[in-house]
């Protein structure tokens, strides 16, 4: 078993990075070890099937290894979970840094699908739906693998030029995602994901690649209005994971340092 939270850079630990999925843990390693170069680093690896299971699950890590109030980086599904944790503990968090973020209001994301398979060949197309059936076929046993081949489709699509990278991932969890996304599509379409932000304190700062299939406007226009203290940052030629782009990781980092210090 992955230890949980890993550690990246030296005691105290003032930076926490939440990686996305939901059910992805390990993916935001990288990103992690690059931030140790400011700032002693956590890695927690969500587990939990429930929304506020990973709410708690991440407050109790950031309290038991953090040094409170953290710096909050949350990438994908983890810049809302953060969201989540930081609306409903305020003193636990210093700053909060959303990279990638989903949209915040539906009306935003009815497009991402189908950027994501204009982008494809006919050959990943045909691979997209046969994945697609088998994590839905109850016939299918391991569908966990399923699920990482798919994730490394999806991955492509919402890239731009990426440096290659293996990654050190902690075991692919198509159960977590589907009982979190269940969850997480219903706060977003009632609106309860987005008044959520009423109640944080905190600097925000949204950092978003302009070639990402999930909209900037998306993240941008509705925060701007909820949140009291709120930027947005868009990086050009830039996808899902900037810090792994060829193009925009530099400048991605050079932000990421300027935002962890300030």
């Amino acid at each position: 078993m992955n230890s949980n939270p890993r550690k990246y850079g030296t005691s105290p630990y003032n930076v926490a990075v939440v990686h996305g999925g939901p059910g992805a843990p390990g993916t935001v390693a990288e990103l992690a070890r690059g931030l140790s170069e400011w700032s002693g680093v956590l890695e927690p690896l969500q587990t939990s099937m429930s929304i506020d299971g990973q709410v708690s699950e991440l407050r109790n890590i950031l309290k038991k290894h953090g040094k409170l109030p953290v710096s909050l980086v949350g990438h994908s599904w983890g810049a809302w979970l953060s969201f989540m944790l930081a609306a409903r503990y305020p003193s636990y968090v210093r700053k909060l840094i959303l990279v990638s973020s989903g949209p915040f209001k539906e009306s935003y994301a009815s497009t991402i699908m189908k950027t994501r398979l204009d982008r494809m060949s006919e050959t990943e197309i045909e691979e997209y739906l046969h994945l697609s059936s088998s994590m839905s076929d109850p016939s299918v046993t391991n569908k966990n693998h399923v699920f990482a081949k798919f994730g490394k489709l999806i991955s492509a699509a919402d890239s731009f030029d990426l440096i290659p990278y293996e990654g050190v991932y902690a075991g692919f969890r198509h159960d977590v995602n589907k009982s979190i996304w269940s969850e997480a599509s219903y706060l977003r379409k009632s609106g309860k994901l987005l008044s959520m932000g009423e109640d944080i304190r905190c600097p925000v700062v949204a950092i978003h690649g302009n070639h990402d299939p999930h909209p900037f406007e998306g993240v941008k226009e509705p925060l701007s209005k909820v949140l009291s203290d709120f930027r947005f940052i868009l990086l050009e030629n830039c996808g899902h994971y900037p810090w792994q782009e060829k193009h925009a990781s530099e400048e991605f980092y050079q932000v990421m340092g300027k935002e962890l210090t300030l």
